[in-house]
């Protein structure tokens, strides 16, 4: 992040503006919405400015720009058609430790002015970080028209109302489902509709129903791209108090959770300090008992391999209400990203999930069956037993140069593609990470014709001890 975004009050604080002409007058302008007290410094303005001198609405020096004109200022815009006096004002700021911004000229600024979207009291800002302008304005638009206009006189209301929900609601968590209800209710059309006294009469009338039970939602985040997150996962994960999360959720997707969440991660990883099954039960029980909405997250899919009917079985014991937001597992977007079909009419008929967490001394798969040919077999978490695999598989009849792939990070940007042969398995998951899965099967030849993330190359079994791996950021 190359500039912390700020909301800076400026009522009232000295604000310096260098230039008189077009640009220099927006910028006013701008800062005179604020109630900022406003100078401008030039020997030469435009009429706006002029006549906004006359009014009392701001200053206007008369003469070119001096260092000298910075004391006691708070900030500083430099907006003039001259870039050595531009430069002179950015040197001088910098030298009084005083925020400056040059119009056009980021290398130069201290703070930058983003695009905005003005629905007071709701303000957002849109930065590039000076590196593409037109882009920040464009999605300014995009954002003009999903954002109501009543949404400034909704804020202003629910600030009105703070003082009095506190006495009525007065728990934190409370209060947070009553603004919820509240903005995705009848409150929001009365404001649309000009109706203020109604609307204010429906927040009254909402502090009686306001539910303080938690509860548990059980989410798939996918195998790792964000944009594979569904709608109604996004929206519950901004709604919740408590997030326990597994290794498998990408930190891409950890970052669209609600900013004040409690996170807590409950992974299980091999030759780690690993959180039990039963302190997640238990944690899940917890927090929801205390009024929370809790975040149960997991990559993938909750229900491929997952261990989400599990942990939604210990909840209907206790009493805890819960609702399920599926996700695309790994078997479904890795492939598809890797270019690798899981069934072909040509190639595949069948395709088979199965998970590496295999015992040797326990092993009850039906390996003649998984081992069938034109089928697809897709192993989770198998590198581990990737040579027991590979030994089984052969075993019981599937030829040795059935093609195989090994799909790292699939999905995300640093996502691997490892190809070789069933009889090279074991070699090829050699200094493999995880997440990883393994797909056997004739499709897998069709991932070098069809691969389109990031155009990637692939790497194989007989170039193992030095591949040449493609980072796809």
């Amino acid at each position: 992040m190359d500039y912390l975004p700020i909301f800076a009050k400026l009522e009232g604080r000295p604000c310096l503006v260098v230039g008189g002409g077009e640009v220099a007058w927006r910028k006013t302008r701008m800062l005179m919405k604020t109630g900022a007290a406003v100078t401008v410094v030039s020997p030469d303005a435009d009429h706006e400015v002029v006549e906004a001198a006359k009014r009392g609405e701001l200053v206007w020096v008369q003469e070119g720009f001096s260092p000298e004109h910075l004391k006691s200022m708070f900030l500083v815009i430099a907006a003039t058609d001259n870039p050595l006096v531009n430069e002179l004002v950015s040197q001088a700021a910098n030298a009084r430790n005083i925020l400056a911004n040059v119009v056009d000229d980021t290398p130069k600024c201290s703070f930058i002015v983003p695009s905005i979207v003005d629905r007071s009291p709701i303000v957002i800002a849109i930065s590039s970080a000076g590196k593409s302008p037109v882009l920040a304005r464009l999605l300014r638009e995009k954002l003009e028209t999903l954002i109501p206009s009543h949404v400034g006189r909704m804020a202003k209301l629910a600030g009105e109302f703070r003082d009095t929900l506190k006495k009525k609601v007065t728990t934190l968590n409370g209060r947070r489902k009553f603004w919820e209800m509240a903005f995705d209710g009848r409150f929001s059309s009365l404001v649309a509709a000009g109706d203020e006294d109604g609307a204010k009469a429906e927040l009254e009338k909402l502090t009686t129903g306001v539910s303080l039970q938690g509860e548990v939602a059980l989410i798939g985040a996918g195998p790792g791209d964000p944009g594979l997150l569904t709608l109604r996962a996004l929206q519950l994960m901004q709604q919740a108090d408590v997030v326990l999360y597994d290794y498998l959720v990408s930190d891409e997707i950890m970052e669209l959770c609600r900013r004040d969440a409690e996170l807590i991660c409950v992974g299980k990883r091999a030759s780690y300090h690993s959180v039990s099954q039963e302190e997640t039960n238990d944690m899940l029980v917890k927090y929801a008992q205390k009024g929370h909405r809790v975040v149960r997250l997991k990559g993938g899919d909750p229900f491929m391999f997952g261990r989400g009917g599990e942990e939604l079985q210990v909840l209907q014991e206790a009493g805890v209400p819960f609702q399920v937001v599926p996700g695309i597992t790994a078997a479904a977007g890795a492939t598809a990203y890797a270019g690798i079909p899981l069934t072909h009419r040509d190639h595949a008929q069948t395709a088979m999930f199965i998970t590496g967490h295999l015992k040797k001394e326990d092993d009850s798969f039906r390996w003649s069956t998984l081992a069938r040919g034109r089928q697809t077999l897709v192993i989770y978490m198998g590198l581990m037993k990737s040579a027991h695999i590979q030994e089984q598989l052969i075993q019981h009849g599937r030829d040795p140069q059935t093609p195989v792939a090994i799909i790292e990070n699939g999905t995300r940007t640093n996502q691997k593609i490892y190809t070789g042969t069933l009889g090279e398995l074991s070699t090829l998951a050699e200094g493999v990470g995880s997440p990883a899965l393994i797909v056997v099967g004739e499709v897998v030849q069709l991932a070098e014709q069809l691969n389109w993330f990031g155009k990637q190359s692939f790497n194989t079994a007989g170039d193992i001890h030095a591949p040449a791996v493609v980072n796809l950021g």
